[in-house]
């Protein structure tokens, strides 16, 4: 298998990922566990589901 971290769709999704972990930093606490946590665990999951597509 190729090294995923040479894909540059993986590369983007990689950048995306940090700019959204950077963009909420400054949520508000009450939104930790909502709106927060949800743009980052969605963020995640794009460069996550290049390096391990379903077979």
């Amino acid at each position: 298998m190729r090294d995923y971290t040479k894909i540059l769709a993986w590369q983007k999704a990689d950048d995306l990922t940090v700019a959204v972990y950077q963009a909420t930093k400054g949520f508000p606490k009450e939104e930790a566990y909502a709106l927060t946590s949800q743009l980052r665990r969605a963020a995640y999951s794009v460069p996550a589901n290049i390096a391990c597509p379903v077979k």
